[in-house]
């Protein structure tokens, strides 16, 4: 596939992840649908991201490798799957797909009485007093870290040379889930700078004020991800 069809994969992936994911954790956490059972949303939201980012791997897989997140690009570029100036390309793809994501599902949910890009927000990651459990700067910037090296090393591994392609899209879309299970009362759960940007950017605040964490601290983890499957695995089945 050429460049110029990867990334309009990339740009439309990320924009349909953020759109309804990042849709249902609003619909769940900001408009309360949760009925008040913290439980029912991060189990739903959890399982939005998942089923989701399945559906994409199955759809712009074959196109563009569905990174839709900047952690895997910059993975699959340490682990030299892709050029640098490729990695920088998917990148601009996934942030402008991100916020176009965000600005879609802002102007729909606009148009109930019951929003208010403030206290609704959508679906923006944080900590302190934005995380369900008040979890501190440096705990989440740990776990942020933690769960995007293991989100990067399973893609990374599974679409290896000695991986099974067609069972990829479903462990990477329950690895996606199982994360989320786990950080969503942490930090909303990021594990992915261009899904954390586009709402950030869009509701502002101290959403945008704390979005620099959930940037560099999934890149550390994708790094760590690439880092750790050289090791493992080698170059030559990477």
């Amino acid at each position: 596939m050429s460049l110029i069809k990867r990334l309009i994969a990339e740009f439309l992936g990320t924009a349909i992840l953020v759109f309804f994911a990042c849709g249902v954790a609003t619909l769940m956490f900001g408009f309360k649908l949760d009925g008040g059972n913290v439980g029912v949303g991060v189990v739903t939201t959890a399982l939005a991201f998942g089923l989701v980012l399945l559906g994409l791997i199955y759809t712009i897989g074959a196109i563009s490798g569905c990174h839709v997140n900047p952690a895997v690009t910059i993975g699959a570029v340490i682990s030299g799957r892709m050029s640098i100036i490729e990695g920088l390309s998917y990148w601009v793809a996934q942030f402008a797909g991100g916020i176009t994501g965000a600005l879609l599902l802002w102007g729909v949910f606009s148009g109930s009485p019951l929003y208010n890009r403030t206290t609704t927000g959508l679906g923006a990651d944080g900590y302190a007093s934005r995380s369900l459990t008040h979890i501190s700067m440096g705990a989440a910037f740990l776990i942020e870290v933690i769960l995007t090296a293991v989100f990067v090393f399973v893609i990374l591994a599974v679409t290896s040379k000695i991986g099974n392609a067609l069972t990829a899209g479903v462990a990477i879309g329950l690895t996606l889930t199982f994360i989320h299970l786990f950080g969503i009362p942490l930090t909303g759960t990021s594990v992915n700078p261009a899904r954390s940007f586009g709402p950030a950017l869009v509701v502002g605040g101290a959403a945008l004020s704390q979005v620099w964490l959930f940037i560099v601290a999934p890149l550390v983890g994708g790094v760590i991800a690439a880092g750790a499957h050289l090791g493992i695995y080698g170059r030559h089945e990477a």
